[in-house]
């Protein structure tokens, strides 16, 4: 599973590369990511003191110290060179728009898809009307999952596939230890599909309609998440 700021880029741009404006907790955090797998990544602010925090964080991060304003000096940078570009800048409001709108309208860029942070429902409107492809509100996103940890403890991650359906990896419910798969029929009695169960360390993929299901080991689902709701929350 993948924390809540992750993406699925599209096709063909994850080969390009990811640029990332802005470099305070959430763009060091987004770095760190793409670096742990392997990605290319090339990290941007207009603040050195910035940059230098964050190579000593990532000492094999490129990292430099870019107007993200300006066009020739993101262009000289090699932002408009990577696939995917993350505007982690939230504030001023006119320079994450203003980043965005050079990354999808400059001449030659290579930019497919521009991720950007919003602070407002307006800010993500202008964003969207200057082009950006998706974006985020890392601190509502962060109150949900808190929101859904309160309602429901036994969550563990939740990944989004669309608005309605979703992937969910919970800790074996209580009135389901003990049970078998085949006993609990979980496609029909609550209409999800069981993907995994298992201890945490070794997971079955697709386990079969005999497996039981142990106090404390996982549960991973799939299903509208109306339907994913319904399961025990304890």
């Amino acid at each position: 599973m993948k924390e809540w700021w992750q993406w699925s880029p599209i096709q063909g741009s994850d080969r390009l590369g990811f640029a990332i404006i802005g470099v305070g907790r959430f763009g060091i955090a987004v770095c760190r990511e793409l670096l742990q797998n392997g990605a290319d990544v090339l990290a941007v602010d207009r603040s050195e003191r910035a940059v230098d925090e964050l190579r000593q964080v990532e000492p094999s991060v490129e990292a430099r110290v870019v107007d993200c304003t300006d066009e020739e000096a993101l262009r000289e940078a090699g932002v408009l060179e990577m696939g995917t570009l993350v505007v982690a800048i939230s504030e001023p409001i006119e320079a994450s728009i203003t980043a965005t709108l050079i990354a999808k309208d400059s001449e030659g860029s290579r930019v497919r898809q521009v991720i950007a942070r919003a602070t407002s429902d307006l800010h993500e409107k202008m964003l969207k009307r200057v082009g950006a492809d998706r974006v985020i509100f890392p601190s509502r996103m962060q109150g949900e999952r808190l929101g859904l940890e309160l309602v429901r403890p036994n969550l563990m991650e939740r990944l989004a596939l669309d608005e309605q359906h979703c992937i969910e990896e919970i800790k074996v419910p209580e009135p389901f230890v003990g049970r078998s798969l085949r006993d609990l029929n979980l496609r029909k009695n609550f209409r999800v599909n069981v993907l995994a169960a298992g201890p945490q360390s070794s997971l079955m993929v697709n386990p079969p309609a005999s497996h039981v299901l142990e106090e404390g080991h996982l549960l991973v689902v799939m299903g509208l998440v109306d339907d994913l709701q319904r399961l025990p929350k304890i």
